[in-house]
């Protein structure tokens, strides 16, 4: 079963600077070589800060654009996982590996499945 894991935190606590970047880099390479080393990876990807987010909402025919997040709150979506899983409970104990875990969350959702 495919799981997307989506990884939640303040921005204001992820690595910004190039230094910051550069000395989190090994930590995300290696859970990285260890979920393809465990055959489960699928895909991963960072986004871009919330302040480069459009939103859209169609009300009553009309397409409505708003610059920035579609909620107020506290922590943002900043990247995911994509991965390929026997069960939740692998998909959780992948989860729970992301660095991210540490300062922010990490929501474990089944890719959905028309059948």
């Amino acid at each position: 079963m495919k799981y997307m894991l989506l990884m939640y935190a303040n921005e204001s606590d992820v690595a910004q600077t190039p230094e910051e970047q550069q000395a989190a880099a090994p930590v995300w390479q290696a859970l990285a070589r260890e979920m393809e080393a465990a055959g489960v990876f699928l895909s991963s990807s960072g986004l871009s800060p919330v302040a480069n987010a459009t939103t859209i909402r169609v009300r009553e025919g009309k397409t409505l654009t708003t610059d920035g997040p579609f909620a107020e709150t506290h922590e943002q979506l900043g990247g995911y996982f994509l991965l390929d899983c026997k069960d939740l409970d692998e998909a959780i104990r992948w989860a729970a590996k992301i660095p991210t875990a540490k300062y922010g969350s990490i929501e474990v959702r089944p890719q959905w499945s028309p059948t």
